[in-house]
């Protein structure tokens, strides 16, 4: 009875981004003038605190934005309501450090959260929910996608925090787990009406407008030319319940701070997504702050994530932490300019701490915008909101003001894992360490990500192949990859995945094994090539790559260890690794999933069986779960009950050609002949015969006796 390892999966990168179209947004048409507001603070403290983030909206993407070429009647009727500023900006422009700076109030490097992997808030770091619990608030969280998962921390202070998008999905085409936004608020919604009578403080996430762009429906025919539009209008929608609950005639006072994380970049400067770089298109942020007694006003005064906390906390009357480096929102005058000697840091490390390209700072100040590169930038956003002219030849002097600006950081760039100097050795301990491509002292032009911006679209272009099941295209796109960039370890796993596809394995050890020749030995790539020997039947190698790292901690490397540990025949090991897993995070439908086969290869049916039921009620679309379920169940004798189970994993992975050859088997077994002649058919019709040689030959044998029966 075979197992099915995980071939395709154990190779899966999942990417921040997705693709896109260069479909910008900028609109020239200018914006219905705004009301200017009569009174500068609210006069009336809010009961209820309502925290809105929208993950990849730019600021012009809405009507109130100044978009004219999409719906958004919910936002647009909250921005008529309140203050819309329109010079906000985010810190960081991927979306776990970008909602630390949100919730902490602090910035990236006080907090220590720089990229989406390898970096957790420290518990001693508090955030809004913590705020707002000690001032005796109910609070809740409620995140649509994977980079804001209760493990990276920011669930401190929160009574609840609902991240039950579906665990661990492995879903192929480099897409990040999300649940739509119609679900988030929901759930939001639910809770805000449990919770009557007491403070509130919630805060949503909707990830709709990330890559791909897949509205619904009927936004997707509306939008059928401007998917992101799509999904923007989407998001609108959804919120609509919520705000209006929240806003209601009869509702308490609350305060509402709407905002996104970070933009899109749709095509411009050559990016298709976002992460790469900390132009306008994925800097500037919407931010509209709604509260009792502060007039309607757009204003043009500076606003940045660092001051949406102390917003929040000063509208409700909750104590402004001294500490903190951002300001209360509320007390803006109307009057003060976009220009005001307000500085914004910003950075944009992914492609430093995941590519080993230069890392990227900068400062925002007086209208002027610095951006800290081997190529440095400098643009006047007042007369050059494109960031067309970079001016800094002629501005020296200006440069050098702002470059004073940038804090003082030891070291510089970070290291994937270091929180703080403080705190770099105990993260490493957990096995959060960089990849290799990080550990460069000095960075040249040739680092600069305006140099690679190619390559970053050629990484794009495989995605988007990839998505496509062009494997073979995709195949070569990786291939140039790798030979653009040879330490950048993404090249090689790619390349590794697509051979996968099209059941090259050999090559595909041959392409990962190149890549840690070549310095590109993140724990990433040896997972991926720990797997891939246990896949082949070499499951010792896989042990003597991973046990060095498993002292570290690290969730993803203990359990692709007990798996590897599982394969090489040593259960009480792999039973060891996989429960320090539990203990870190219990909700790991991989690590469960993985104990699963430590008990089939047990033959601890009844345990298997267990183990695999715990591992779908996190996750019902894990196939290998399914697969694993099946075996167990048809050795505790309940054949009928496996060939469902085994349905079900066909249905999510069809071309597991071994769960067709154990369903096929198995229906001919208990007479099933309706699902064992398909059954057959298709397994002689497209198995690989190289792999399959011999069970094809005796599935062609099964379906001539069957037809001789027949007649």
């Amino acid at each position: 009875m075979s197992y099915s390892r995980p071939r395709r999966l154990a190779c899966l990168l999942l990417l921040a981004g997705g693709l896109c179209g260069p479909v910008g947004c900028r609109q020239d048409a200018q914006r219905e003038p705004r009301p200017v507001a009569s009174a500068p603070t609210a006069s009336v403290p809010a009961r209820d605190a309502l925290l809105i983030t929208v993950d990849t909206l730019r600021a012009d993407a809405t009507g109130f934005g100044g978009n004219r070429r999409v719906s958004t009647p919910t936002l647009d009727r909250l921005a008529a309501g309140g203050r819309v500023f329109t010079h906000a900006h985010a810190h960081n422009v991927v979306t776990l450090p970008s909602h630390a700076n949100i919730l902490t109030g602090r910035l990236p490097f006080e907090h220590g959260i720089r990229d989406n992997s390898g970096f957790v808030l420290p518990e001693d770091v508090p955030t809004a929910g913590g705020y707002f619990k000690d001032a005796g608030f109910a609070t809740a969280a409620v995140v649509g996608a994977f980079p804001l998962d209760a493990r990276f921390g920011l669930a401190h202070g929160f009574d609840l925090y609902d991240d039950r998008y579906p665990e661990g999905s492995e879903v192929e085409g480099f897409r990040l787990v999300e649940r739509r936004g119609d679900e988030v608020v929901a759930s939001g919604l639910d809770w805000w009406r449990r919770h009557r009578g007491e403070r509130r403080f919630l805060w949503v996430h909707l990830f709709d407008p990330h890559a791909p762009y897949e509205p619904p429906e009927p936004f997707a025919s509306r939008y059928a030319d401007e998917p992101y539009l799509g999904e923007v209008a989407a998001v609108d929608s959804f919120l609509a319940p919520l705000l209006d609950e929240v806003l209601g005639q009869d509702a308490p006072p609350a305060v509402v701070v709407f905002t996104s994380d970070h933009g899109e970049s749709l095509g411009e400067h050559g990016e298709l997504t976002h992460g790469l770089f900390a132009y306008e298109a994925t800097l500037h942020v919407p931010l509209v702050v709604r509260a009792p007694g502060l007039a309607p006003a757009e204003l043009a005064a500076p606003a940045r994530h660092i001051d949406v906390l102390p917003t929040l906390l000063a509208a409700t009357g909750v104590p402004v932490p001294a500490d903190l480096p951002g300001r209360s929102l509320l007390g803006i005058e109307p009057g003060e300019a976009s220009g005001a000697p307000v500085p914004t840091y910003f950075e944009s490390l992914t492609a430093n701490l995941t590519r080993g390209w230069a890392p990227l700072r900068g400062v925002i100040a007086g209208g002027d915008k610095l951006i800290v590169l081997p190529v440095p930038e400098l643009y006047d956003l007042e007369s050059d909101p494109a960031e067309e002219s970079n001016v800094l030849a002629e501005r020296r002097d200006r440069d050098r003001e702002l470059a004073r600006l940038l804090p003082e950081e030891t070291p510089w760039p970070p290291r994937a894992g270091a929180v703080s100097r403080e705190e770099r050795s105990a993260l490493e301990s957990l096995g959060y360490l960089a990849t290799s491509g990080a550990a460069k002292d000095h960075y040249t032009e040739a680092d600069d990500p305006k140099n690679l911006v190619q390559v970053d679209r050629q990484i794009f272009r495989f995605i988007e192949l990839f998505q496509e099941r062009r494997f073979e295209e995709a195949t070569e796109v990786a291939r140039e990859v790798v030979r653009l960039q040879p330490q950048m370890s993404a090249g090689y796993s790619h390349l590794a995945q697509a051979l996968l596809e099209r059941d090259r394995q050999a090559e595909a050890l041959q392409a990962l094994e190149a890549g840690v020749r070549n310095g590109s030995a993140d724990p990433q790539l040896l997972r991926q090539l720990a797997l891939l020997h246990a896949e082949t039947g070499h499951p010792e190698k896989g042990v003597r790559l991973l046990a060095p790292l498993a002292n570290g901690g690290d969730p993803e490397t203990l359990t692709a260890l007990g798996l590897v540990l599982a394969e090489s025949g040593r259960p009480d090991e792999a039973r060891r690794v996989l429960d320090r897993v539990f203990e870190q995070d219990p909700r790991n439908p991989a690590a469960r999933q993985n104990l699963a086969l430590v008990e089939l290869r047990s033959e601890r049916w009844a345990e298997a069986e267990r183990q695999a039921g715990l591992a779908l009620e996190l996750n019902g679309e894990l196939p290998l779960a399914w697969n694993y379920l099946g075996v167990a169940r048809y050795n505790l004798g309940r054949p009928r009950e496996a060939l469902e189970a085994w349905e079900r994993a066909l249905a999510l992975e069809p071309q597991d050609f071994d769960v067709l050859y154990n369903l096929a088997l198995v229906a001919l077994e208990v007479g099933d002949l309706a699902r064992a002649r398909p059954a057959l058919a298709r397994f002689v019709a497209e198995a690989p015969p190289e792999r399959y040689g011999p069970d094809i030959r005796k599935a062609r044998s099964l379906l001539a006796s069957l037809e001789r029966a027949r007649r």
